[in-house]
């Protein structure tokens, strides 16, 4: 079982409900090749169960017709790849059973129906975490839609803990939005300094009870601005400003690779709502260092630990 939802929307062209029949054709026939036609340009979203935790949620109800994770998976699998074979688009959405749960309860709706549940696959289509289907296998597409909701749920967390902050007693700026700007000037003072090449930028920020970690991609081109996408750009900075507005302790590692060189990594420590340049060897330690364990590990070969570079960072009051 899967949860689907059809869109009503369709982005194609308008279809005059006076169009010909084709000569030496029924009628019929030509209803349905124009159905066929909106089909394919009206897009399908698929809830997915991802994990077994989640899945096990699931099978409480008489009406889910599974009763095994990977069978299920498998059967999802199959079907996505039917829909791409009929040239369908489908986006999969992360299917929350807690989630579905409040929102049955709140709409007075039978949870243990597939009505209820494509509901709900229609709500969580959006605004939740999803991803769109390209032919990636279930064992692929899995962990990119968990990587997806954990990015979303730590992008939500950040904006509302700097809009919670409300605006400075000194000078009545709002705190959040300066320390977003702050932030954004920040990251991109620093991929200008970090010149050519494809840039890999990891924040880790200690924001409250939470552990923030924010992943970005650029590519650094000589005389022209990096290339950047948009969302991971403002995830990246919402992280960013969160540690910056609470004066956090977090840090900050990128690593650049060229062709026919070896990867360079910097590292900077954020303190008192700045980047502070680490050594070569705090760097090193950092990067080689289990985050969980505490114990060493190996480095990669044709990898260059470098103290972290200076760059402008716009000052700030609060």
């Amino acid at each position: 079982m899967a949860h689907i939802r059809n869109s009503r929307k369709s982005t194609g062209p308008t279809v005059s409900t006076r169009s010909r029949t084709p000569r030496g054709s029924r009628p019929g026939h030509a209803a349905r090749a124009l159905r066929r036609t909106l089909r394919r340009e009206t897009p399908n979203t698929v809830g997915l169960l991802a994990d077994a935790y989640d899945f096990e949620a699931m099978t409480r109800y008489r009406s889910f017709a599974f009763d095994d994770h990977t069978a299920y998976l498998r059967q999802v699998d199959g079907l996505l790849r039917s829909f791409a074979a009929q040239g369908l688009h489908t986006t999969v959405a992360l299917f929350d059973p807690e989630e579905f749960t409040e929102f049955c309860t709140a709409g007075g709706l039978d949870p243990d129906t597939a009505d209820s549940r494509t509901r709900f696959t229609a709500e969580i289509a959006a605004g939740g975490a999803r991803v769109a289907y390209a032919g990636q296998p279930i064992d692929r597409l899995v962990p990119e839609l968990i990587n997806k909701a954990v990015r979303q749920a730590t992008w939500d967390y950040a904006t509302l803990l700097l809009a919670d902050l409300g605006e400075c007693a000194q000078c009545g700026q709002d705190i959040g939005r300066s320390a977003f700007e702050r932030a954004s000037t920040i990251l991109t003072h620093l991929i200008e300094a970090a010149g050519p090449g494809l840039h890999h930028v990891v924040c880790s920020v200690q924001a409250q009870q939470e552990h923030l970690i924010a992943v970005l991609h650029a590519e650094g081109r000589s005389g022209a601005p990096a290339l950047l996408d948009e969302t991971d750009v403002a995830e990246f900075v919402t992280v960013l400003a969160a540690g910056i507005a609470q004066h956090s302790p977090g840090g900050l590692v990128l690593r650049t690779t060229e062709t026919d060189a070896p990867d360079r990594v910097h590292g900077w420590r954020l303190h008192e709502g700045r980047l502070l340049p680490l050594t070569a060897g705090e760097v090193f330690s950092a990067y080689c260092t289990d985050a969980d364990t505490g114990d060493p590990v190996a480095p990669e070969p044709g990898v260059d630990y470098r103290a972290g570079f200076p760059f402008d960072q716009p000052t700030t009051d609060h």
